[in-house]
């Protein structure tokens, strides 16, 4: 059936839909874009039944205000916040039936992004295959821009729902259970001689998150890394790059990096820990650890495995 629309009540600092991202457009100059952690956002949908690339709501420091229109199927995955019905506290990283009735998702703690997934997902327009918001390019997702207090999302077909009062299992699932918050974040440093000794240096000192990150990059503060000397001349970037400015301070590259840059090139953050790179807010601090290929390719492996397992343990609930 169909499941109408959400109502914005109140946006939050930046909340806006997103799914998996555009894959094949980079050579057009187009950001792959998607959700900052796309595991967790896969894992989100699979709580409630949704396909992984579904589009959910990735929101910002603090969610937005929604009122449901009628019953529906709700799962929060993320940094932890504040989540209530209608006052009353949820849980998150579970499937959770609410029945009509105003959701607010507040303030987090340890991270700055969370994603909410709805059964059935957002019923928007896809803009190059993807539903993910472009918020530099203007396209995507609801008009191409952050959610705005009266804004409606209309919601894609899901099964009905008997929820007068929420619905909250006993169970949930933790996608970072066997992380390590405070372990350094690895990278392969870039053996280009101009780049060398500052690649090097990258991993000597603790650095600081600077308030200006947003989607587009992670910037960096602490002691000046030593001058690369760069061409000028512009390099292919992609998430996870890291950049050298010329005031030395580093920017590594997220979901919505450009897809070439003048910066010179210190090397690139694993897939494996973009996501928790991603998660740290303004001031945190963050050490960074040189790896090679195996390890790297090891760690993307361990990844991939941990949400496979996660998925077959939420399907086995689900199905009972």
């Amino acid at each position: 059936m169909s499941a109408g629309y959400i109502e914005v009540l109140a946006p939050g600092p930046l909340s806006h839909v997103q799914d998996l991202g555009r894959d094949g457009w980079r050579h057009l100059g187009i950001a792959r874009g998607g959700a900052l952690d796309p595991g967790c956002a896969a894992l989100a949908n699979t709580l409630v039944g949704n396909d992984d690339e579904a589009a959910v709501l990735e929101f910002t420091l603090q969610g937005p205000s929604l009122r449901l229109p009628r019953p529906l199927r709700i799962a929060v995955m993320g940094a932890a916040c504040d989540v209530r019905f209608e006052g009353q506290a949820l849980p998150q990283a579970r499937p959770i039936d609410l029945p009509a009735g105003d959701l607010r998702l507040g303030g987090m703690r340890d991270g700055v992004y969370a994603w909410l997934a709805v059964q059935g997902g957002f019923d928007l327009p896809r803009v190059l295959g993807s539903r993910a918001t472009d918020l530099r390019g203007g396209f995507g997702g609801l008009d191409g821009r952050a959610l705005r207090a009266g804004d409606r999302l209309a919601l894609g077909p899901h099964t009905r729902i008997d929820a007068t009062t929420p619905q909250v299992p006993r169970w949930w699932i933790d996608p970072y259970c066997e992380h390590e918050p405070q372990a350094p974040i690895r990278y392969r440093a870039s053996q280009a001689p101009a780049v060398r000794e500052a690649a090097r240096q990258l991993g000597e000192q603790v650095w600081r998150v600077h308030a200006a990150s947003n989607r587009q990059g992670l910037r960096l503060s602490g002691a000046a890394l030593a001058d690369a000397g760069g061409s000028g001349l512009s390099e292919p970037g992609a998430p996870g790059t890291i950049q050298l400015p010329p005031d030395g301070q580093p920017i590594v590259l997220l979901a919505d990096a450009q897809t070439v840059g003048g910066y010179p090139r210190l090397g690139h953050v694993i897939a494996a820990d973009l996501p928790r790179l991603a998660q740290a807010g303004p001031n945190a601090g963050l050490r960074f650890r040189a790896c090679d290929a195996a390890e790297a390719a090891m760690a993307a492996r361990t990844a991939r495995a941990e949400i496979a397992r996660l998925r077959l343990a939420i399907d086995a609930r689900l199905r009972r």
